[in-house]
């Protein structure tokens, strides 16, 4: 890339429909770096790249549990050029967003394009390898709850909703203080303009995994909260260790659901069908999950959004259930 000069590509480090993440090195400081390169051959993709450019651009300040956008560079053919809120838009730049808006390609059908996203490097892989690689740990699922709500409250309160919350797209770096969580993949999300309620504000295109999607984004008109049902799916399958296979990449992923003979339902899926439905929390063991996480997690995927709690509330209420923390011994 026209940052040849800055990194240097070390290894593939994951592939999918979206492009290629590499691990790679800044040659100036020695430091690690992710790059994912993103092939915008298509409106589709043009529109995936721009939205992650987007949101990760939106946040203005640096938040521990969210992924660093370090800069973005556009590809076309042979040029490279940096975009960022603080350079002209170049033609190309301009070409990819008119891609997006009108729904096909306007760049020169000859020449290779590709967004290159030069992000902080996470060491620990994602959140669904890191913890099934290892044995129940409350204090660490603790831990991991209040990351994440921390990082689902200040996104919200930057006006950026993600849409695609999932093990998969919550990343691990390693620290002296402990595993550290990073919300990435941000292709979905979307930043609301101005400066508007996210939990009034309405989407209407159905958009996530199916695994974690709320009710009403089932029905195609839902808005912030949506974020929180998703959170409430990862926070209930991480306590309880409840997994499911992916049809396609047949990998083993945390995520809860209803059974329905040897079917798997999603809860959203489910609870649209039955709103009065009571979901069975713990699923596993009665044990497993104290009354105040319970109450918690009944509330992060009630069906009805509005009883639902918000990223805010949930920043608060997080902080005082008493899973997970240590046990103080009582002076003599």
């Amino acid at each position: 890339m026209a940052a040849e000069a800055k990194y240097s590509i070390v290894r593939e480090v994951g592939r999918g429909s979206y492009g290629v993440v590499y691990e790679a090195v800044a040659n100036q400081t020695r430091s690690k770096v992710a790059v994912k390169r993103m092939h915008c051959n298509v409106p589709e993709n043009v529109e995936l790249a721009l939205q992650e450019f987007w949101a990760l651009q939106n946040v203005q300040k640096r938040h521990e549990n969210v992924i660093q956008l370090e800069e973005c560079v556009l590809q076309s053919g042979q040029v490279f050029q940096p975009i960022s809120r603080h350079y002209r838009k170049s033609d190309h730049h301009l070409l990819l967003i008119e891609t997006c808006l009108k729904g096909r390609r306007c760049m020169d059908p000859r020449a290779a394009c590709f967004l290159w996203f030069v992000m902080e490097f996470c060491d620990g892989g994602n959140m669904n390898e890191y913890l099934l690689s290892r044995g129940p740990d409350a204090q660490l699922n603790n831990s991991f709850m209040q990351q994440l709500s921390g990082a689902v409250a200040f996104l919200h309160r930057n006006q950026i909703v993600h849409r695609d919350l999932k093990s998969d797209n919550i990343l691990i770096s390693h620290s002296p203080g402990g595993p550290v969580v990073k919300v990435a993949d941000f292709g979905l999300s979307k930043v609301c303009q101005g400066k508007v309620n996210v939990n009034q504000h309405r989407f209407s295109s159905a958009c996530g995994s199916n695994f974690y999607m709320a009710p009403e984004v089932w029905e195609g008109h839902y808005t912030a909260k949506a974020d929180i049902f998703a959170l409430g799916i990862i926070f209930w399958a991480m306590v309880e260790r409840i997994t499911f296979r992916d049809g396609d990449t047949q990998k083993e992923l945390l995520g809860t659901y209803i059974c329905q003979g040897k079917e798997l339902i999603p809860v959203g899926e489910a609870l649209l069908e039955n709103p009065s439905m009571k979901l069975q929390i713990p699923l596993k063991n009665k044990k497993s999950i104290p009354d105040d996480l319970c109450r918690l997690l009944h509330d992060m995927l009630a069906f009805n959004p509005k009883e639902r709690l918000d990223a805010f509330q949930l920043e608060v209420r997080i902080r005082r259930i008493s899973y997970g923390k240590k046990r103080q011994r009582s002076g003599s």
